[in-house]
Order: C-alpha cells, then sequence, then structure tokens
C-alpha cells in the first residue's frame, strides 16, 4: 500500500498535526485553516487513529500527536524538511511495503522522475544490497531511495557517490542522535563493530551512446526493529540505532534528515568528500 503526498483531507490534518508536533491543535482551527467541516475534521481523526496514529483528544484545546507516534508518512517527513533546503520541493512517495525502493525509483527514474524523488518503505520483501545479495528489511527499519540526474550533481564515478551517501549518513546520525556511525568496507555503516545500514548505488545508460542517464541512492538503515527477530545468522553481526520503541528522534525526523544531505551532493566536490571521509573511515 503505497502513502503518498496528496490533497486528501486526510493528508491536509495530519500535516497541520505534524507541523504542530507537540502542541494542540483545535478542530475549529483546522476546519478554518483547511476550509472544511468540523465533522470532516472529527472523520480524518477517526481514520488517522485507525490507521495506527496515536492521537491525543482533550476537550477545549483539541488534537495532537502523541510522543511516541512514529509512523512514517509523506507529511512526518516534510514536517522536517527546511522549506528554504534544496530537497524542500522533493517529491515523496511512502509505502508501508514494498519489494525494493530502489526498483520503484528505477522505475519512476525511466519514466521521467525529477531530481530528488524519494521513495521510502516501512519494510520490504524483496530488499538488495550488492551483488543482489539479501538485505533483510523488517519493519522497524528505514528503506529509502533517492533519485539523481547527473547534470545536477558534480560527480558521478560510483565510488565517490557511496562515500559522500555513507558520509551524509552518518553525519545526520551523530548530529540527531550523538551515535557516531562508521564506514566499513565499500557500502556498509556500523556501531560498535556491528552493521546497522547498507548503502546499494545503481544506475541507468542510454544504451546507444553509453550516456548515464540517472543514479538511484538505495539507503536501509536498522533504526529500531528486533534484532531477535533477524535470521540467526545475522543477529551476531547487525544492530539497531535503538531498541525497539526506545528512539530519541522519530523515523521520519532521520529520513528527512539523509534527504537533505544527499541532496546537498550538488554543492559537493571531490576533495571536501574526502576531507569529510576521514572521520567516519574504519
Amino acid at each position: 500500500m503505497m502513502r503518498t503526498q496528496g490533497v486528501r483531507t486526510i493528508d491536509k490534518v495530519l500535516a497541520m498535526l505534524e507541523n504542530s508536533r507537540g502542541d494542540f491543535v483545535s478542530g475549529a482551527e483546522m476546519a478554518s485553516g483547511l476550509g472544511i467541516s468540523r465533522n470532516a475534521i472529527w472523520k480524518a481523526i477517526k481514520e488517522l487513529k485507525v490507521q495506527g496514529y496515536s492521537i491525543e483528544s482533550v476537550t477545549n484545546k483539541g488534537y495532537r500527536l502523541s510522543k511516541d507516534n512514529d509512523i512514517i508518512s509523506a507529511e512526518g517527513i516534510k514536517s522536517f524538511i527546511n522549506p528554504d533546503s534544496i530537497c524542500a520541493s522533493s517529491k515523496l512517495f511512502v509505502y508501508d511495503s514494498i519489494d525494493s525502493t530502489n526498483d520503484k525509483a528505477k522505475e519512476l527514474a525511466f519514466r521521467g522522475a525529477d531530481h530528488g524523488t524519494c521513495i521510502v518503505a516501512t519494510k520490504q520483501d524483496g530488499g538488495r544490497g550488492r551483488r543482489d545479495h539479501l538485505f533483510f528489511s523488517p519493519e522497524g527499519g528505514i528503506y529509502m531511495s533517492v533519485i539523481l540526474m547527473p547534470d545536477k550533481i558534480p560527480f558521478t564515478r560510483n565510488i565517490l557517490i557511496t562515500q559522500y551517501i555513507g558520509i551524509s549518513v552518518c553525519e545526520t546520525i551523530k548530529e540527531l542522535t550523538g551515535i557516531c556511525p562508521y564506514i566499513q568496507g565499500i557500502n556498509d555503516l556500523y556501531v560498535n563493530d556491528r552493521k546497522i545500514c547498507g548503502i546499494l548505488i545503481e544506475s541507468g545508460s542510454e544504451f546507444d551512446s553509453d550516456t548515464l542517464q540517472w543514479i538511484v541512492v538505495g539507503i536501509g538503515i536498522n533504526f529500531d526493529p528486533d534484532i531477535k527477530e533477524f535470521p540467526v545468522e545475522l543477529q551476531d553481526i547487525v544492530t539497531s540505532l535503538f531498541k525497539p520503541g526506545e528512539g530519541t528522534i522519530s523515523k521520519n525526523e532521520l529520513i528527512a534528515g539523509i534527504l537533505e544531505k544527499v541532496c546537498q551532493i550538488e554543492k559537493a566536490d571531490e576533495s571536501s568528500v574526502q576531507n569529510r571521509l576521514s572521520t567516519y573511515r574504519r
């Protein structure tokens, strides 16, 4: 099931709640701001609760998202993106479940999707790593792919892009959580000698001219899944940023931060990548 940006009443109400996170918003305020009836607001709140959102309702105060609410949504991601950032206009496609965010991104890129388009999923049924290795992708993780256009970025060598993405993820996690991952090998991020993130870069070229057409950056992070539910052969080599339900930030906030960093590749250069890499390379 896909949950994308849209103009449905439920999306507008969720966006208002996300942008007012921590504060109550009255039904009258929402109705006035959105130009709809109080009854329509009530129905949207009811449907959001059915979808799993934890929403507090207090008489004479209104509604607010509970602090422990951590459902990935386009509205939630957008609420953490600086409106002046490069990725402020990025298109977001959010799925409850998908075979592979990279496969969907490649499909959209082939159909002409814009630079910065981002696909996010709560879980993947066919997640892949390098050389088509299985990438276990249960709920509790962050799975995202970003489409980059060659004419929008300063370098297109696979190794440089992979390094830049690894640095961007490490920096975002450190800035938002205080946890400091490091890069090991080509495309893996570790904490305390256990893997928390994998990166997969794929691209498409025009056959006749061998001209690079698009690049897809795939990022899979163990945010707060239950490691005990991983295949036995992985349990001793992977870890997560947080224990289940104990995240100090939301998944939406981390996704937004990573997307902002990824899109800043437009302003990067090779020397700055190498200088930053030294901080996170093992």
